[in-house]
């Protein structure tokens, strides 16, 4: 278990060096493209079984308990350390991070973007892979602040070199809001390990911040919940979002949107909760306000796209529509309970899954028309891919009202948990204040549903092709085996929420208690 922790975390970066290696004479295949992109497929599906035997081996019953840990001294100095181990709060997280990338590799290896060599797109994608699963893996503050920024360079080239239009100027304003929060993050960390004495993330948390004042407990809140608000991304910090979104490959957005989002809402959960309790209840009403304030102004944003002449891109209104899910998971850490906690750990799996396969569908979608304005597609005759291409529209429909939180799906329990830890917030959080803020959501849901049917009803509804019509290829195999495992996962979690919920609420508890179980 301690080998294979490490092994997901190193096996990456070992795989992307090879990449850029020449092929061996018998694995060439049809060309040194298909060598390159099979090789990618082949190290992300190691990565991915790696994972499940993670799973396989982890002591359910004890999912409070840090397990397969690592820890060696690296920089003695500091007492900053090599210290990877694994929860009921990062397991999940490691499992769709490798599930998602290799998704991505096998859609790849059948469509691959236009855009340079494979070779270098395959070695991106497995170091943005690593750096991904080293942020959930590793337990020292300083390492956290490294793989944090390690996805950063990756993520930027697969926009500016594979991306479509505005892509140089989509990444260049992702790359700059991130650095920036991220710089300010680092003196936030940094303020925290020189004030305690050590940079281990357990012993930080299992003290709960008793050695550090309220007053840096303040200070470090702040510093490092800009940095992580950019990430998630928190209105107002959101921009740099849509454009890079809109501007990704298809494989860029379901990435951004599946495990890179994740990341920020992952670092209040892990550092700001546990270590700086006192800063983190200061600023949860101005979090919680923020949260519903995204909620609301995503949603607007949507409807807005939506509408008839609006010239919407349906790619951008999915990119809009994260701004308002990651909002509800925000207001279940702003609660400060178990229960707002445990449902935004849902919350962020249950949207990894629903936005990763909305962003393969909306890809896909353009492949077929070369387009995902939404009025065109919803022109005279319509996408009405019902009646052209009957599954891929109900694989759209299913997307759509998974997104918008039906019961039995996975969008349902995160947001309800977190509106009913928002109900009844911590002790000493303004119960009035929270309330207001439940019921805004609650409007929130509403208008999410209200723009997704409109997009169902405008791109999926339409008379029936005629003759004359281009015939439109319904979903292809590569296709059906990239996305049934997210629907899958999608309907099992959404009727078995125990599954994730068995393993977060232990350790949540844990959290928040200090350290004690």
């Amino acid at each position: 278990m301690q080998f294979l922790l490490a092994f997901l975390v190193v096996g990456p970066l070992i795989g992307a060096a090879a990449a850029l290696l020449p092929a061996p004479p018998g694995l060439k295949g049809k060309s040194p493209d298909q060598a390159v992109l099979r090789h990618g497929v082949t190290v992300t599906g190691v990565m991915l079984a790696a994972a499940i035997v993670l799973t396989l081996g982890f002591d359910h019953d004890h999912p409070a308990k840090m397990q397969a840990t690592t820890d060696i001294k690296w920089i003695p100095a500091l007492d900053v350390r090599l210290h990877l181990g694994v929860d009921g709060i990062s397991l999940p997280l490691l499992v769709l991070t490798a599930l998602l990338t290799f998704l991505c590799a096998l859609y790849s290896y059948f469509k691959m973007p236009s855009g340079p060599s494979p070779k270098a797109f395959v070695a991106l994608l497995l170091v943005l892979e690593s750096g991904t699963l080293a942020t959930f893996a590793v337990l020292d503050l300083v390492l956290f602040f490294l793989a944090f920024e390690m996805v950063l360079i990756p993520m930027y080239f697969l926009i500016a070199r594979w991306g479509g239009d505005q892509r140089q100027a989509a990444a260049w304003k992702f790359i700059l809001y991130t650095l920036l929060g991220s710089v300010v993050m680092l003196l936030g960390l940094l303020l925290i390990g020189l004030k305690a004495g050590t940079f281990d993330m357990v012993a930080l948390a299992t003290d709960n911040g008793r050695d550090i004042t309220t007053s840096v407990q303040v200070i470090a809140v702040l510093a490092i919940g800009i940095g992580l608000a950019v990430k998630t991304p928190m209105w107002p910090l959101h921009s740099w979002l849509p454009d890079a979104h809109t501007a990704a490959p298809t494989v860029g957005s379901v990435l951004l949107a599946g495990v890179l989002l994740k990341m920020g809402t992952y670092g209040f959960v892990r550092i700001a909760l546990p270590i700086t309790p006192d800063g983190m209840h200061v600023f949860a009403p101005y979090l919680a306000a923020f949260a519903v304030a995204g909620i609301i102004y995503g949603s607007l944003a949507c409807l807005a796209l939506a509408r008839p002449g609006a010239k919407g891109d349906l790619k951008r209104l999915i990119a809009y529509s994260s701004v308002g899910h990651m909002g509800f998971v925000l207001l279940g850490i702003a609660s400060m309970t178990p229960t707002g906690v445990n449902g935004a750990l849902f919350a962020n799996i249950a949207h990894g899954l629903i936005t990763g396969l909305l962003f393969f569908l909306v890809g896909a979608l353009k492949d077929r028309y070369g387009t995902t304005d939404i009025d065109t597609l919803a022109g005279s005759a319509g996408a009405a891919l019902y009646g052209r291409a009957p599954r891929f529209g109900g694989l759209l429909v299913f997307g759509a009202v998974a997104s918008l939180g039906l019961p039995g799906l996975a969008g349902f329990w995160g947001e309800m948990l977190a509106m009913f830890g928002a109900f009844d917030p911590a002790p000493g959080l303004s119960r009035p204040a929270f309330l207001t803020f439940t019921a805004i959501a609650a409007l929130g849901t509403l208008l999410t549903a209200a723009y997704l049917l409109v997009v169902v009803r405008r791109v999926c509804m339409g008379p029936r092709p005629t003759a004359d019509q281009p015939q439109l290829a319904d979903v292809q195999g590569y296709e059906f085996a990239a996305w049934t495992p997210l629907v899958a996962l999608t309907v099992l979690a959404g009727l078995w929420p125990a599954v994730l919920l068995g393993l977060t609420d232990p350790a949540v508890q844990k959290l928040l208690a200090g350290g004690k179980s």
